[in-house]
């Protein structure tokens, strides 16, 4: 096996997916970026949601919003809802874990709030359970998936945002759903600083 030629292909095919991206997520990335923006600015927060690889994009985007990404601003109102192991542990021993995210969205979700759902698939039992509980909390739901969305992607409503990579491969699915992630906190900074260019 040659390594380097495999590392290379890579390189070259998660290049080319974004490429191929471009076009079909850049409208709705900017949708879900003011979407996101109107709430914060409304005293909204952001819940986010996934499991696996997308609990720990979920963190980093909580993390960006909370600290900072690349410029100084105040915190913003982000809440990753895959930390805290006493309650995932004890959502998931009392009433299963398809219900370790809904249980706190129903808790901490407000009219006005956003839930930001990742699901590489669009099929996870328990994200699909937490939009269902944003449904009824009134938030508006913007989905990051791949696959053609999947179960997710047939449930949201027009008020939601879909933001559904173009792929069928898992690793290049979230590579795109990690870039998109920076797209959405460079343009929340972006909107609530006044850049310009």
């Amino acid at each position: 096996m040659d390594l380097i030629s495999r590392i290379s292909k890579q390189f070259t095919d998660s290049a080319q997916t974004k490429l191929n991206a471009i076009e079909l997520l850049a409208a709705p990335i900017a949708g879900a970026t003011e979407l996101m923006v109107h709430s914060l600015v409304s005293n909204g927060k952001i819940l986010a949601c996934g499991n696996g690889g997308s609990a720990a994009d979920a963190q980093h985007f909580a993390a960006e919003l909370v600290g900072r990404f690349e410029m100084e601003r105040h915190g913003l109102a982000a809440i990753a809802l895959t930390t805290d192991s006493s309650i995932l542990t004890a959502v998931g021993n009392d009433y299963g874990y398809a219900l370790t995210f809904e249980r706190q969205v129903r808790a901490l979700g407000q009219s006005g709030d956003i839930l930001l759902a990742i699901s590489t698939s669009g099929n996870s039992e328990n994200v699909i359970e937490a939009i269902h509980a944003a449904h009824d909390n009134d938030l508006r739901v913007v989905a990051l998936t791949g696959k053609g969305g999947g179960a997710i992607g047939e449930m949201l409503r027009d008020s939601d945002v879909h933001i559904c990579v173009p792929a069928d491969r898992t690793a290049r699915i979230q590579e795109i759903h990690l870039l998109t992630i920076h797209c959405l906190c460079d343009g929340i900074d972006c909107l609530l600083l006044g850049v310009e260019e």
